[in-house]
């Protein structure tokens, strides 16, 4: 008795259109804007039996119009559109000819591209499979009763009274307001060890603690403003001599007399 052949639809495409094929204009190959001429509307569809692999054009109540078996040089591309293509389609005498294949949605286009690739690389595949690892075998599992052990290293600190507490419990008590965090002169906190260089200052706590160590300016006060007020005034300087009065004394310009136009 015969084995059953097993029959894989790859993809079915519909409201696809075939073309009959005017003369090729050009040896680079086929173009899909010289097709005008429709001959038949339907389902694409791409079938694997067994071994084989076939792009089958029916119609919706399964009338088949044309079958083209995939192997080398059955399928070609336009090189003016990613959605045409040309089928090289044979009868059950043998007899073949070429047609226009084209799809309305690019999508369509390249689940067709697709399954194809598909089917060829799997039969390839069968035909020559890849090396398999021969090599001992090395088993990674815990045996029963074996443990893994991880050391994790321990950060301790020393709070106010010396007392060492780890990095995570320092923080679990200053979230609840049993450790305060240190303050420096002026009230101020101790800079973070995350400031910059640029804002750091070498003895100074950052730059608010730089600013707090300076020596404050002096405040006049209200005695010696009094003070300023009630001394007497020192006398002016002496203009310098100008070269129009060689004794020293200020030269008086003269004013304009009251009748002058």
């Amino acid at each position: 008795m015969s084995e059953p052949v097993i029959e894989r639809v790859r993809a079915v495409i519909r409201n696809a259109h075939v073309f009959k094929l005017p003369p090729r204009s050009s040896a680079a190959g086929w173009r899909g804007a010289d097709w005008t001429e429709e001959v038949w509307q339907g389902l694409v569809k791409v079938v694997e039996r067994g071994d084989k692999c076939a792009i089958i054009l029916t119609s919706e109540d399964n009338v088949t119009f044309a079958v083209c078996p995939y192997k080398e040089g059955a399928v070609d591309r336009c090189i003016d559109s990613s959605r045409y293509f040309v089928l090289r389609i044979e009868n059950a005498q043998g007899r073949h000819m070429f047609i226009g294949l084209a799809f309305n949605e690019r999508n369509d286009a390249f689940d067709f591209n697709t399954s194809l690739e598909d089917s060829r690389r799997e039969r390839e595949q069968e035909k020559n499979p890849p090396p398999q690892f021969t090599g001992p075998s090395v088993d990674y599992s815990l045996k029963e009763g074996q443990k893994i052990r991880v050391a994790v290293p321990k950060i301790e600190t020393k709070n106010e009274g010396g007392t060492k507490m780890s990095a995570a419990a320092k923080r679990r008590a200053q979230r609840a307001g049993k450790v305060a965090k240190p303050l420096r002169a002026g009230g101020l906190l101790a800079p973070s060890s995350r400031d910059t260089p640029g804002r750091r200052i070498e003895g100074g706590g950052g730059l608010a603690g730089g600013l707090l160590d300076a020596p404050a300016a002096s405040t006049p006060t209200e005695d010696s403003l009094l003070t300023a007020m009630t001394a007497p005034a020192e006398p002016a300087p002496a203009p310098a001599a100008t070269a129009a009065d060689p004794f020293g004394a200020p030269a008086q310009a003269s004013a304009p007399a009251m009748n002058d136009p």
